[in-house]
């Protein structure tokens, strides 16, 4: 139930409307309970307040007129901002940061709070009442005289909202372009990469050696197509407990499977009980949620397209190895595979799940590996890449890591007597010197 409150929770929170549909509902609430306590008299008192001019319901209509048509002109004109930007960003970075974007609490919370103050006003509105107006029923028809309502407690509610939703414009306009500058992109990719780590792998300090999973058992096979974009891995330790199984998954988060794929096998159960389609939630995209490739890719895309000859940005490819470089040495000081899972406060294994693990290398070349081609076309991104893997080995101790650090080392400096000559190959070759002596081989 947990993991199904998360993946739901992961997907209203990269949509547009689930916060102003959120606050649209919060709107109407408090519009009502307000214009309750005015009706039954709780907000006489403001009357006699010397600081606070009662409206008019003249006055009081043409306010929430002016509040409600400005609101949704201005929800209008961001959510237009917001897509241009989206789409600047999308296409300058890579398609696949359209999901950070999506994601972006900031855009989120700006669109809602202008929707919902245009619903409140709107609420309000329909109860503000000049003197002698036409009877709307049948009891205010009996009466000689219709009296006149103004919710003087809604009315400084209302004035609030609005004062609310011109600060959040003015965030508003300080954050769009705040957003979409490539340091800015690139930390908040950086940072929630580093969150990953360190919530996927919490055990420190790890091994390589994985534990042999048995072969055999039944295979489970895909009956959807789509990318595997959570596993919920409590609800396959249940099931093994449960049944005394055995499961091991052939596939993680953000593989590609389609029908007739084996995504786990089950040893020590009976085929006809076999049924963890639950336990696994496909889509048609790639989501950062217990996938810290999918981060790593987004910084080797960003990295490649700043150095492709149509851009020729290195700088941007130099941030991007910096945040590569900080989630490599988080990565290599933790136990990669997964030793925390289904454990008790003793360490001893509870239940016989085998996810699919990938050692440090896997993630070296999947980030430095799969940039070094690119890097190695540039002088100044070659340069950055050697000191970034030499401080990546500083904060690592595991020998094997480094070792493998030092390795993707020579390959970048093999790389680069093919693509630079003269003097900056010479400059590189001095560089890659400090580097060998800081990383022996």
């Amino acid at each position: 139930m947990r993991e199904d409150i998360r993946r739901l929770w992961a997907r209203l929170n990269s949509t547009y409307w689930f916060y102003p549909a959120l606050f649209s509902l919060a709107s109407v609430a408090l519009a009502l309970g307000l214009i309750y306590l005015d009706r039954h008299g709780f907000a006489d008192s403001l009357n006699d307040e010397p600081w606070l001019v009662p409206a008019r319901p003249q006055s009081a209509s043409t306010m929430l007129n002016i509040i409600a048509g400005s609101m949704i002109g201005v929800a209008s004109t961001v959510f237009s901002i917001t897509i241009a930007a989206v789409a600047y960003a999308s296409g300058n970075y890579g398609p696949r940061l359209l999901t950070n974007f999506m994601e972006d609490r900031g855009n989120q919370l700006s669109l809602a709070t202008f929707i919902g103050t245009f619903v409140y006003a709107i609420t309000v509105l329909r109860t503000v009442r000049a003197e002698n107006e036409e009877a709307s029923s049948a009891a205010d028809a009996a009466s000689t005289i219709l009296p006149g309502f103004v919710p003087q407690l809604s009315l400084l509610v209302a004035y609030a909202l609005m004062a609310l939703s011109i600060a959040v414009l003015v965030f508003f306009l300080n954050h769009i372009p705040s957003s979409i500058r490539i340091n800015t992109v690139l930390k908040g990719i950086g940072e929630r990469l580093l969150d990953a780590v360190r919530k996927g792998f919490p055990e420190r300090n790890g091994g390589e050696i994985a534990p042999q999973a048995p072969e055999g058992g039944i295979k489970m096979k895909a009956e959807r197509t789509g990318y595997v974009q959570f596993i919920d891995y409590a609800g396959l330790g249940k099931f093994a407990r449960d049944h005394g199984a055995t499961v091991v998954l052939e596939v993680r988060t953000g593989d590609f499977v389609h029908e007739g794929v084996t995504f786990a096998r089950v040893i020590g159960a009976d085929e006809e009980k076999c049924d963890l389609a639950g336990c696994f939630s496909l889509g048609s995209s790639r989501t950062p949620k217990q996938d810290p490739q999918f981060l790593i890719d987004e910084l080797v895309e960003i990295g490649l397209r700043a150095l492709s000859p149509g851009i020729n940005d290195p700088f941007t490819a130099i941030t991007a190895l910096h945040w590569l470089g900080a989630a490599t040495a988080e990565l290599g000081g933790r136990d990669l595979l997964r030793r925390d899972l289904d454990r008790d406060s003793e360490g001893d294994r509870t239940t016989n799940v085998f996810p699919l693990a990938d050692d440090f290398d896997h993630y070296l070349r999947r980030g430095f590996g799969a940039i070094r081609g690119a890097v190695a076309a540039s002088h100044t991104a070659s340069l950055v890449m050697f000191d970034t893997l030499r401080n990546t080995a500083r904060s690592i101790d595991d020998e094997s890591r480094v070792r493998l650090l030092r390795q993707h080392g020579d390959l970048l400096m093999q790389q680069v007597r093919t693509e630079i000559d003269g003097p900056d190959l010479h400059d590189i070759e001095a560089h890659y010197i400090l580097f060998t002596q800081a990383l022996p081989g």
